[in-house]
Parts: structure tokens; C-alpha cells; sequence
């Protein structure tokens, strides 16, 4: 059995060395994993207006990207995987609002300029190393813009 003294310079040891190493963690994680899996390099001016309209729409009421925001409409952390260009930028810079089954996307009728920009935060978003989560779906790539 410990004496008190002996119990106190046990926790102090514990934590300290507990302390150190959740440091180390959280050094390495956040200079080298972050940065590699996100490919922060690949941040363009386009890139960061896209994400400017993202949020000044708040796509995030509707959408979820990253897993982070709403679930009334789809995933679309790695919608360049799932549509062409064409098809993304047409859904944008629709007049009408769009409703492929039932659930109306609002007609943010974007310049072509700012589709673009949209379409470089969507493609730089989808090759953000996830590690392999979520499963990749199969889809079926289509061209169509259905809009009844």
C-alpha cells in the first residue's frame, strides 16, 4: 500500500507523463496528418470564394459535407465523384428551383463565375483524405438535370 507521499508523487508522475504525451499526439497530428490529408496546398483563390458561397448561402442548412451540417438534402463531400462538372454547375446556376425527387434545392441562380468557384471548394473538399470512410457507393455517372 502507498503511503500518501508516495500516492501524490504517483498521480504528479501519471499525469505529467500522461500530459506529455497527449502533447506529442496532438503535435504531430495537427503538423503533419492535418496538412497531408487535407492537401492544404491545393487551396486556390477560387477555392476559398467557393467556400465564401457556400457559407453566405448556407448550403449547411440543407447539405452536409465533411459529415457537418444538415441531412435534408445529399452528402457532398464527394459529389465530383458522383457528377460530372457540367451537371454540378447546371444544379448552381439553375433560375428555377430544382427538384429531382420531391425535395426542392432553392434557385441560387449563380453567375458562371461563381459555379466555378463553387465547383473548386466541392473539388478540392472531395480529395480530402477520409481514410476510406465513408464506403464508396457505387453511382452511376448520368449528365441529365432532371427537373420536372
Amino acid at each position: 500500500m502507498l503511503s500518501k507521499n508516495q500516492a501524490r508523487l504517483f498521480f504528479l508522475g501519471g499525469t505529467i507523463v500522461t500530459f506529455a504525451i497527449f502533447l506529442a499526439l496532438s503535435w504531430t497530428t495537427l503538423s503533419k496528418e492535418v496538412p497531408k490529408n487535407t492537401h492544404s496546398e491545393n487551396i486556390s483563390p477560387e477555392v476559398v470564394r467557393g467556400k465564401e458561397i457556400w457559407e453566405s448561402n448556407n448550403c449547411m442548412g440543407c447539405h452536409s459535407i465533411l459529415g457537418e451540417g444538415a441531412y435534408y438534402a445529399p452528402e457532398l463531400t464527394k459529389v465530383v465523384d458522383r457528377r460530372p462538372p457540367e451537371y454540378i454547375k447546371a444544379v448552381l446556376m439553375s433560375e428555377i428551383p430544382w427538384s429531382p425527387r420531391g425535395r426542392k434545392m432553392v434557385a441560387y441562380n449563380l453567375s458562371e463565375a461563381q459555379a466555378n468557384d463553387v465547383l473548386a471548394f466541392l473539388t478540392w473538399i472531395g480529395k480530402v483524405d477520409l481514410n476510406g470512410f465513408p464506403a464508396k457507393p457505387q453511382y452511376e455517372k448520368t449528365n441529365k438535370v432532371v427537373n420536372p
